[in-house]
């Protein structure tokens, strides 16, 4: 097959390699000339993906691989097109499809017959039959069913293991009709190899949603759930402080058996994924008063933290506090929606010098952000763990000279290794 991927971003181009590795011809498709330039050269856009490198040295210079800005290039003739370009969503919940818009008429353009048109961004239920397809029928000229078909199959792997969870999870695929269904069921079969799965209740591979509808809320429903579960964990731990309990052994006793999955509290849900999807599904379905409160609880985590702080240091005024991680989980070098912007918000509310440390960022791109980068072993008067890099569990006080408190937002750090010196951590008496 000829295979376009449009937007060759941390998902999509590991895509079109998984697709180019199963033997066929891809294209990317991005609007951003330097990535183009670096896939051509055979050298990854980003680092953290595993494998990444390797299979670019590998599929490039054979020519099953390529990339280009000009959809006039990519899109006709090809038998399949997969667009993962993002889509982005404001503090009232209102998604804002600007780029989409602008990927899917640069697309429609130059769209052709007999093409299969998929979706991978997540998108709130009703998109693809509401949005999508009038759009690119109108500007085609093609009717979808008949000329070319349309589905969803929402993207479910993680950035930095993105080739080994695209075998891990079944790939979820749902059209506007049974023909289109099948279509983008065979498209998936061709592309994905997928490994057993003696856990799950039918065999692990492409899994026939039924209809587009059906793929949409099946992504918001499963990121929403861990943003609801991190919500009640929080509360939880919220509640666990003012009783004097250390939520921790609660949340493990009562995981113990085979019902309750409560997940892990902490500073911040950060990330493209927990805290943005359910704004997605917040604008299809309003009334959803239990994913709304758990957003705004896990959004004022950050200033909780600080606030328990304060109750333990007093007045944060001309205090020397650096926050432990720029980015929104460790060993990502990636900031959307990190919890360190509200953490240092809340830290400058208070009056405080504010400071950011993280391994994976130079002092010129922390500067950039509008920070003052840290280093350890420089004199501080408090810290705070917003990130859980591996490079955090082994911190001891010397290396952050006259700290008074540290909390630890995520619980990696070793307890015995702050002996003497004041530690918190969110669920747990201080």
């Amino acid at each position: 097959m000829r295979i376009a991927v449009v937007a060759l971003g941390k998902i999509g181009l590991p895509l079109a390699v998984q697709y180019a590795r199963s033997g066929h011809e891809v294209i990317g498709v991005d609007v951003n000339a330097t990535t183009v330039d670096l896939v051509n050269e055979a050298r990854e856009p980003f680092p953290g993906e595993a494998h990444l490198q390797e299979y670019l040295e590998e599929l490039v210079p054979t020519g099953r691989l390529r990339a280009t800005t000009d959809y006039a290039e990519a899109i006709p003739g090809a038998d399949a097109v997969v667009l993962v370009v993002p889509l982005f969503v404001d503090t009232e919940s209102r998604p804002d499809f600007g780029w989409m818009d602008a990927a899917t008429r640069s697309l429609a353009e130059h769209l052709t017959a007999e093409t299969l048109v998929s979706y991978e961004t997540t998108l709130p239920v009703g998109t693809t039959r509401g949005r999508w397809k009038p759009m690119i029928e109108q500007i085609s000229g093609l009717r979808e069913g008949t000329d070319f078909h349309l589905v969803f199959s929402p993207e479910r792997v993680l950035t930095g293991r993105v080739f080994q969870d695209l075998r891990r999870y079944p790939k979820l695929v749902g059209g506007l009709d049974g023909a289109g269904t099948r279509a983008g069921i065979a498209f998936y079969e061709e592309v994905l190899d997928f490994d057993e799965r003696p856990d799950l209740d039918r065999p692990n591979g492409v899994w026939d949603m039924g209809s587009a509808e059906a793929a949409e809320m099946a992504k918001l429903a499963e990121t929403t759930y861990r943003d609801v579960n991190i919500g009640l964990a929080n509360q939880f731990a919220v509640y666990a402080d003012k009783a004097g309990i250390d939520v921790e052994r609660v949340i493990r006793a009562c995981n113990s058996q085979p019902y309750s999955h409560i997940h892990q509290p902490g500073i911040a849900v950060g990330g493209h994924c927990i805290p943005v999807y359910p704004r997605l599904y917040l604008s299809t379905d309003p009334d959803a008063t239990i994913v709304r409160t758990a957003r705004a609880f896990n959004a004022d985590m950050p200033a909780y933290v600080v606030s328990r702080m304060v109750e333990v240091l007093g007045d944060l005024s001309g205090s020397r506090v650096v926050v432990l991680g720029a980015a929104y989980r460790g060993g990502v070098k990636e900031t959307a929606f990190s919890g360190v912007f509200a953490t240092v918000d809340a830290l400058h509310a208070r009056g405080a010098e504010v400071l950011v440390h993280d391994p994976m960022f130079s002092d010129a791109e922390l500067g950039a952000f509008g920070w003052e980068p840290y280093h350890l072993g420089e004199p501080v008067d408090a810290a705070i763990i917003q990130a859980d890099h591996a490079e955090y569990r082994e911190l001891v006080p010397g290396d952050l000279p006259g700290v008074r408190l540290l909390f630890d937002g995520r619980r990696v750090t070793d307890p015995a290794l702050w002996a003497g010196t004041p530690r918190m951590v969110v669920g747990a008496p201080a």
